[in-house]
């Protein structure tokens, strides 16, 4: 039987109690939808580590930007209620718009100390819409434990934070990047490369673990790693940086020198697709 759609935050609501009162630990993972396999690992942890999973479907407007691509974004529910029953989801709550941002919604959620730098300062807004959007489906669903990937660092950093600070009773769990096996880090973007796109997008991968042999041959300085993994993008037939960066792995500030974990952060256009990925660096 299929996984059961819950478009409604009253019913989802019911759903869940019943399942506290049954006794069941409750796992959730929020996605957009068009899921693959790195939504499909996260969903098999979620379901290893608690009893009762629940997964969330919302393409959140407030998140892009106006030059973005909300419009076109892919939404294939039933492929994802396939995949969703595969791996084991016992409720997908699918709301629409209306449901989530009423006509008289006006409080946003923000993250000022990690929603800066990287990702944040191309996509203004962006962590705005994301916090918020993250915050109402907590307080809709109350999971005890949230699972993320780590292939969108700054936001799963900025979700412990805010989580922490606001004393959400939600563990947010940061799970490693899924890849193919070229290494490219699974995304639903990557339906927009063209195979020639699809081709040199490795060069992502191949630019961050050229930092991770330089840390391991002794290099610490920040600027001489980010000249490796540089060469290495601007080596790439089409292949456009939007930045590269290594920072804290914790703060996400600017450091000069990796003297602990750290994380080496790119943005690359191929074509007009734009992917990111991201290593940790440890010295």
């Amino acid at each position: 039987m299929l996984t059961p759609v819950v478009p409604s935050i009253a019913e989802v609501r019911q759903l869940v109690r019943e399942a506290r009162q049954a006794g069941r630990r409750v796992g959730f993972v929020p996605t957009m939808g068009a899921l693959h396999a790195g939504h499909a690992a996260l969903i098999r942890q979620a379901r290893l580590e608690t009893d009762f999973v629940v997964v969330s479907i919302f393409v959140n407007p407030t998140q892009f930007g106006p030059t973005e691509d909300f419009g076109k974004y892919p939404r294939t529910l039933e492929d994802d209620r396939q995949l969703c029953t595969a791996v084991g989801t016992d409720l997908i709550f699918a709301p629409d718009a209306a449901t989530m941002y009423p006509p008289d919604a006006s409080t946003f959620v923000e993250v000022p100390a990690l929603q800066t730098g990287l990702c944040g300062d191309r996509r203004p807004g962006h962590f705005r819409g994301v916090a918020t959007v993250v915050l109402k489906l907590f307080n809709i669903v109350a999971p005890d434990v949230a699972y993320f990937g780590q292939k969108d660092y700054q936001q799963a950093r900025l979700l412990q934070q805010m989580a922490e600070d606001l004393n959400v009773p939600t563990q947010v769990v940061m799970c490693p990047t899924v890849r193919e096996s070229d290494g490219l880090a699974m995304s639903s973007r990557n339906r927009y490369l063209s195979p020639v796109e699809r081709g040199h997008a490795v060069c992502l991968i191949q630019s961050l673990e050229h930092a991770k042999l330089m840390l391991a041959a002794g290099e610490r300085h920040v600027n001489l790693l980010v000249r490796g993994m540089v060469d290495i993008l601007e080596q790439t037939p089409g292949a456009r940086i939007d930045y590269v960066e290594i920072r804290d792995a914790k703060t996400l500030q600017p450091i000069g020198v990796v003297e602990r974990p750290a994380v080496a952060a790119l943005a690359v256009f191929l074509g007009t697709t734009r992917l990111i990925d991201n290593l940790i660096l440890n010295p």
